[in-house]
C-alpha cells in the first residue's frame, strides 16, 4: 500500500515490471479473448482492468463472468459501481439528453442481462488500486483520481494540471479509462499519466481495432522509469456486431463496431476529439 486510502487495493504484486492495462469492456467479449491471447504472446506478468465491464455491447454476464475467470486484478468503474447495487442510471457522467438517451438503453440491457452473482462481485470492486511497478508508484482508478466518472481528455488536459493531479494521488504514474480514446503524456517532473483506452469499442477513429497499455519499468524511460506502450488489439469485430445484432442492440452501436467510428455519446467530446470523427 502507497497511500491509506479507504478505497484503494493493496498492492497485489510488488515485483511486477510488466503488465497490461485495460478498461472499457463494454461487454466485448471477443476482445478480451484476443486480449489473452495477446498478453500470452508478450509474456506478460499480470492483467489489470480499470473498469467499466457492461455497457454497449451484447451478453454483459458473459463478460463479467471471464473478467473473473481471466485472472486480471479488477478496480471498479461507475458502471460496475450501478449495476452492482442496481442504482437508477449508469451514472457515466454525461449531460446532454442525446448521449443520455443512449447511455439509458445499454444501462438497462446490461443491469437485465446481469446476474446476482456477477452483481455482487461488481459492486465487491475496490474504487483504486496503488501498486508499484519496479519500485515505481503506480494509481490505477477508472476516470480520475479525483473522481471515479469525470472525464480527462487529452486536449483540455494541460501538462501543469496533470502533474497536480499525479503529485496530489502520491504517484509516479497514474492510468485511466472512462474516455473511450487513449492517449499518454509524460509530465514536466518527469510523471506519467496515460488514458489506457477502451477495449470494448473502437477509437473513434475509423478503424476496427481496439486498444489497451503496457505499463513497464526500463531504466531508459522518462516518467520516472516507467514507459507506456499504448497497443491497438484487433479482434473479431464483425462476429461482436452479428450477436449485437441478435440482441436488438442499436443499429448506431453496431455501425461504431463495423466502422470504427462513434455515432452515440458524442456530445460530450471537446471540440478538438469530436473533429478527428466521421459525426
Amino acid at each position: 500500500m502507497i497511500a491509506d486510502s479507504p478505497d484503494a487495493a493493496t498492492d497485489p504484486a510488488p515485483g511486477w515490471t510488466r503488465v497490461g492495462v485495460f478498461g472499457g469492456l463494454y461487454s466485448n467479449a471477443p476482445a478480451l479473448e484476443a486480449l489473452l491471447e495477446d498478453a500470452a504472446r508478450r509474456r506478460l506478468e499480470a492483467l489489470v482492468f480499470l473498469g467499466d465491464a457492461g455497457g454497449f455491447g451484447p451478453h454483459p454476464d458473459r463478460a463479467a463472468r471471464m473478467l473473473r475467470g481471466c485472472g486480471a486484478v479488477c478496480v471498479q468503474g461507475n458502471y460496475d459501481h450501478s449495476v452492482g447495487n442496481a442504482l437508477g442510471d449508469c451514472a457515466c457522467g454525461y449531460t446532454d439528453p442525446a448521449d443520455n438517451r443512449y447511455a439509458r438503453v445499454a444501462y438497462r440491457y446490461t443491469l437485465d442481462g446481469t446476474s446476482a452473482g456477477s452483481r455482487a462481485w461488481l459492486a465487491s470492486l475496490p474504487a483504486q488500486l496503488r501498486l508499484r511497478i519496479g519500485g515505481r508508484r503506480v494509481l490505477l482508478c477508472h476516470g480520475s483520481p479525483r473522481r471515479t466518472n469525470e472525464f480527462l481528455w487529452e486536449s483540455t488536459s494541460p501538462p501543469a494540471f496533470l502533474g497536480r493531479l499525479v503529485r496530489d494521488a502520491a504517484a509516479d504514474a497514474v492510468l485511466v479509462t472512462h474516455t473511450g480514446l487513449h492517449w499518454q503524456r509524460t509530465l514536466p517532473g518527469g510523471e506519467l499519466f496515460v488514458n489506457v483506452g477502451a477495449l470494448g469499442r473502437p477509437a473513434n477513429d475509423g478503424r476496427t481495432c481496439v486498444w489497451y497499455a503496457v505499463l513497464e519499468r526500463r531504466p531508459d524511460a522518462a516518467g520516472g522509469g516507467l514507459r507506456a506502450e499504448l497497443v491497438p488489439l484487433r479482434y473479431d469485430h464483425e462476429g461482436l456486431a452479428q450477436e449485437m445484432e441478435r440482441e436488438d442492440l442499436p443499429p448506431e452501436f453496431v455501425e461504431t463496431i463495423r466502422t470504427g467510428w462513434w455515432t452515440t455519446c458524442l456530445e460530450v467530446l471537446p471540440g478538438r476529439e469530436r473533429g478527428r470523427g466521421r459525426h
